[in-house]
């Protein structure tokens, strides 16, 4: 018997005045599992991963996440709970979405506090559980979020997404705001925690070098369409599509030649 999907994407499209940001993009991703969508700035990745938690409402297609219909915006607090209990997002700043006048330990605590119903001793302890889950300790938890490095303030955000206990994490470019070393370290926690929890991903990248860490799966889009999709590693050794061969040409290596790329870029235009 084949597994049911965790998250089914169908059709999905997203429409400003004239122009189609998002046109009729497919795929699923199993429990557990782990999709990276790439492309270009500007070729929709982001507005999709959007339309995925509800930040964005499809002009078409559907979103259904464990079973459940989420394309229309929930109506009342308990639909908006479940959704967010369902799927949870993870910005590429972590700064923008973390309330600079409370604590790390008062971020991570506060949707334990909307979505369980536990006593105060209970919630502190599956904080702490959490913060040290994404490798911060009491220090960090008693910080505000300026005290924080970049790594540090997406290891909290990632404590307070998981807090929920979502079926699926959508990052949206999470880690191109970081150093190189610091990429690398929340890249291996990435893996790790979706090797312990179970959790699937959704990776919102332009960074094809991280996605081969972090993906099995690969959807690659450009100006809001679908040109390639399949197995991560597939893809990136056996590109089909001229667009995907750009991408990965692209990538800074020995012999790059980015007048050539620029050559090759405007044939496929």
């Amino acid at each position: 018997m084949t597994e049911q999907p965790v998250l089914a994407v169908e059709g999905l499209r997203k429409t400003f005045g004239d122009h189609a940001a998002v046109d009729d993009v497919s795929f699923t991703v199993p429990p557990g599992g782990g999709l990276a969508i790439v492309g270009e700035s500007g070729s929709g990745k982001t507005t999709t991963a959007r339309m995925l938690v509800g930040l964005e409402r499809p002009s078409a297609g559907r979103v259904v996440v464990d079973g459940a219909d989420r394309t229309a915006p929930p109506r009342g607090r308990t639909a908006r709970l479940a959704r967010a209990r369902a799927i949870q997002m993870v910005f590429q700043d972590p700064y923008l979405s973390l309330d600079p006048r409370v604590t790390v330990a008062d971020a991570v605590e506060e949707p334990l506090r909307l979505h369980f119903d536990l006593d105060s001793a209970t919630r502190r302890a599956r904080r702490d559980e959490l913060l040290d889950r994404v490798g911060l300790g009491e220090r960090e938890a008693a910080a505000l979020p300026r005290r924080l490095s970049g790594g540090q303030r997406q290891r909290v955000a990632l404590a307070r997404a998981l807090a929920v206990e979502p079926k699926v994490l959508v990052l949206d470019e999470a880690t191109s705001a970081l150093d190189v070393s610091i990429q690398a370290q929340i890249v291996e926690l990435l893996r790790d925690l979706r090797a312990s929890l179970g959790v699937a991903f959704v990776f919102v990248s332009h960074d094809l070098s991280l996605v081969r860490h972090v993906a099995d799966d690969l959807l690659v889009l450009r100006r809001g369409r679908t040109v390639e999709t399949g197995r991560a590693a597939a893809v990136l050794d056996g590109p089909r599509h001229p667009y995907t061969r750009l991408l990965l040409d692209s990538v800074p290596h020995p012999g790059w030649d980015p007048a050539r790329i620029a050559a090759d870029r405007r044939a496929l235009d």
